[in-house]
């Protein structure tokens, strides 16, 4: 994807940047809990401000939508209370209007930056209003500025035009660096382009990044080419499996969705999680496989386990059986030993590695082997394969084991991700500029 970057910028001193980036870091009791994002977007700003650009960076937190609608899901806990008539349903949908934005604010992040960045970053404590505008106007060369959480206007994800106006308010150039985001069609993330506000729009060095590596790869692999699927259901990687399997040489089956794979061929799988709708998608991806001279490796052994388990992190009794054979009154969780061993031989073999998707269910320590093993198997051939990390789960496992300076590039995007598998068009960057 040929696309500007912001390095194909000239002179920035004096412009006015607006940058779209990823903020939507975890939190608790307003206390950052990961800021890998942030870490992630410091290049760009740094770049930019160290050129002399007025920066106004924006991103949204999490789903405000109770600001908005009645339609608040209340949790068990509060459901109790309403039963209990220690509240009303109506009062605590009022509460949770009042209490939202006090808990998705970008606030922790812009007192983050301003320590990470050398007392150059200001809060607005609104998006489109005074306070944006009067520290917009007010910046100097080198400074920046983070506006609230854009999720607190229903026109962002609307892409309402009068709000992308408001949002563009002076300025001269647009970068996207939210790879996380880049699959939305949003008003910060594409519309402002779209409507031909912002003429100037190029990507960040993370998108850049995303771009070199994953799009490349996907495109001209080294190989043998191997690609690894897992998480919960087929259906959520229809477009994947098809567009996957026409490109690698061997694509790898694991996770919840292995069991509909494993019953197209025609094996018992006890009360595994199950799409029966998609059998026959499985069955004609299995056959088109064979006649491309592809290779679908599915577990030969499972972990089972009498029920899922509650809470996700309980100890719980397994055993392993052959995949063919799982007993009926039996789920599987897992992948079992051979599989494990089976997967680490194709890997070390391989010279392109893309991964997304856990072998099981990896929040519970038990049955999170086969995606240790996943993550261990890569990380044993850092250095001789390009291995790329799809963002979501599969990201987050490795981080927390520790492997994540022994993969080539682990994506800042889960969605996003897939959609490139899939192969489609971004919206957050086709809108981009093309490079002469």
């Amino acid at each position: 994807m040929n696309k500007m970057s912001v390095k194909d910028l000239k002179d920035l001193k004096g412009k006015n940047v607006l940058v779209r980036c990823d903020f939507n870091v975890p939190m608790k009791d307003g206390v950052i809990t990961d800021e890998n994002r942030i870490q992630g977007a410091l290049p760009t700003i740094k770049y930019l401000l160290d050129a002399g650009a007025k920066v106004t960076l924006c991103s949204h937190m999490g789903k405000p939508h109770s600001i908005f609608s009645a339609e608040v899901k209340l949790n068990k806990k509060d459901l109790k209370k309403v039963d209990a008539g220690e509240t009303t349903k109506e009062a605590l949908i009022e509460k949770a209007k009042k209490d939202e934005p006090k808990k998705l604010t970008l606030a922790p992040v812009a007192k983050r930056l301003n320590e990470l960045l050398d007392g150059k970053v200001v809060f607005a404590t609104d998006v489109i209003g005074k306070d944006a505008k009067a520290k917009r106007d007010a910046l100097k060369e080198g400074e920046a500025v983070l506006l609230e959480n854009l999720r607190f206007h229903w026109e962002e994800e609307k892409k309402d035009e009068g709000f992308c106006k408001e949002l563009a308010y002076n300025a001269d150039i647009y970068v996207n660096d939210a790879f996380g985001t880049a699959h939305r069609s949003h008003a910060s993330t594409a519309a402002i382009v779209e409507y031909g506000i912002v003429k100037t729009a190029v990507c960040g060095f993370l998108i850049e990044k995303e771009l070199e590596v994953m799009a490349d790869t996907l495109e001209n692999p080294q190989r043998p080419f191997v690609a690894i699927l897992g998480g919960a259901k087929v259906a959520d990687k229809l477009n994947v499996i098809n567009n996957l399997l026409e490109k690698c040489d061997t694509l790898i089956i694991g996770g919840g969705m292995a069991y509909t794979f494993l019953k197209a061929k025609g094996y018992e799988v006890g009360t595994s999680l199950l799409d029966e709708e998609k059998i026959d998608y499985c069955k004609e991806m299995l056959e088109k496989a064979a006649k491309a001279g592809k290779e679908i490796l599915l577990p030969i052994d499972t972990v089972t386990t009498d029920h899922f388990p509650e809470p996700i992190d309980e100890a719980i009794e397994t055993k392993i059986v052959p995949s063919n054979k799982i007993p009926a009154d039996k789920m599987g969780m897992d992948i079992g030993k051979k599989t494990r061993k089976l997967y680490a031989k194709k890997i070390k073999k391989a010279k392109s590695v893309i991964w997304n998707g856990p072998m099981g269910v990896f929040e519970n320590p038990t049955l999170a082997q086969g995606t240790i093993a996943v993550a261990e198997a890569l990380a044993k051939v850092y250095g001789k394969c390009t291995t790329i990390i799809g963002g979501g789960d599969s990201a987050a496992a490795v981080q927390q084991l520790g492997y994540a300076d022994k993969m080539t590039h682990i994506s800042t995007g889960g969605g996003a991700s897939l959609e490139l598998f899939e192969g489609k068009v971004l919206p957050g960057i086709a809108c981009l500029n093309e490079k002469n």
